[in-house]
């Protein structure tokens, strides 16, 4: 008998795993939070190398998801006065020429979602998680509505505020605030190529008061995001699209790099929401439910893995469900391949924001200090292979 499973979240974790489970021979059913349509929080994000070659275990196309998209291999780092301090590869090319690739966040959802409802797998939307009992032989995932639904396998994938993990653990630990804030935005057309980057490198810099980040999209316009340091998260309402947008211009007034230019030159502003990673989860899963994604392990956006590492929990999950009977053995298996992984990711993350929050006195002596640094750190390869080269299987 085909065992069901209610997936809770339509984001990239959620629709990935549902694909990997469909492929297991399960039957899954996404509940997805928000209704049909609505916007998804966020600009755009960035899928390294290890992720994409995850989804080709699924027999995915990344080319194909990712059309709307872009080739971002390397970036380069510069200081605030716009000074080139190192280009770094992010990570590949795999050996059909894929690249790290940036896309909107929406667009990436779409494209899955897609995916997913061509291969039958049925979306339900407006289904935020209420809460979960476990019964004799299953499960029933209970949700806001006051709709319930029994299931063999109940799989949280509903991201950093979790209903899963909390029904699981209710001690599990809250997210943890990095002291940065995040904003992005984008060209409404082609920019004046004195200020357009070189095409496939994302541009970064140590601003005096924002991370700044920028890289030329196919059409020539440009997309960019912000980290603002700040010692306390943002408020719901604290600021007004126009007060936001004049707060960034406030904050790069003076920087050496394009970033107030390409800010007055962008309709399309998003943010600010907060900067949060999740200390580590200690409960996983238990006989019936599971966490993957950023519900068990929600990453820094200085990692860049985010999106990758909740590709290959799905593509694992999936992995581990197809070879054995046991779900619990299974839902063990997975763990046991999956945390040491993603716990030295978030580390690293988390390491990686720190850089952007030093004072003046740090920022000189990490901008002295960064291509020598980074020299010596490549001299005998990428540092980071042990995170684009991984591969799961």
């Amino acid at each position: 008998m085909t065992k069901n499973v209610v997936v809770a979240g339509g984001g990239i974790a959620g629709t990935v795993a549902a694909i990997a489970l469909h492929r297991a021979g399960f039957a899954p059913l996404i509940h997805e939070a928000h209704e049909r349509g609505a916007d998804e929080r966020g600009a755009f994000l960035t899928v390294a190398v290890n992720g994409l070659n995850a989804l080709r275990a699924l027999g995915l196309d990344p080319e194909r998801l990712f059309a709307a998209g872009f080739a971002t291999p390397a970036m380069a780092l510069r200081n605030a006065a716009g000074r080139h301090l190192a280009e770094l590869p992010l990570g590949g090319p795999l050996p059909d020429g894929t690249t790290t690739t940036t896309i909107r966040r929406a667009d990436l959802y779409l494209a899955l979602r897609a995916e997913a409802e061509r291969r039958g797998i049925p979306i339900a939307y407006g289904k935020r998680l209420a809460g979960r009992t476990v019964r004799p032989g299953g499960v029933t995932a209970h949700f806001e509505d006051g709709t319930e639904v029994d299931a063999d396998l109940l799989v949280g994938a509903d991201g950093l505020h979790s209903r899963t993990r909390a029904a699981l653990d209710p001690g599990a630990p809250a997210p943890r605030y990095l002291g940065l804030l995040n904003a992005g935005g984008f060209t409404s057309g082609p920019v004046d190529p004195a200020i357009a980057p070189e095409r496939g490198v994302m541009q970064m810099a140590f601003g005096r008061r924002a991370f700044f980040g920028w890289a030329t999209a196919p059409d020539g316009s440009v997309w960019w995001f912000a980290n603002p340091a700040r010692k306390h998260p943002a408020e719901p309402g604290e600021w007004s699209p126009a007060s936001w947008r004049d707060h960034l211009l406030e904050l790069v007034a003076g920087d050496g790099v394009p970033a107030a230019a390409l800010i007055r030159a962008s309709d399309e502003i998003v943010g600010p929401w907060n900067t949060w990673d999740l200390p580590r989860v200690p409960v996983w899963r238990d006989g019936r439910t599971v966490l993957i994604g950023d519900a068990a392990h929600a990453v820094s956006p200085s990692s860049g893995q985010g999106a990758s590492m909740a590709i290959e929990d799905a593509v694992t999950l999936g992995r581990c469900l197809a070879a054995r009977d046991d779900i619990a053995g299974a839902l063990a298996e997975y763990e046991g391949l999956r945390r040491e992984r993603v716990e030295k990711v978030v580390a690293y993350g988390r390491r990686s924001g720190s850089t952007k929050t030093v004072g003046p006195v740090g920022a000189l002596f990490r901008d002295a200090l960064t291509p020598m640094v980074m020299r010596l750190l490549y001299r005998k390869g990428d540092p980071q292979a042990w995170i684009h080269e991984y591969r799961v299987g």
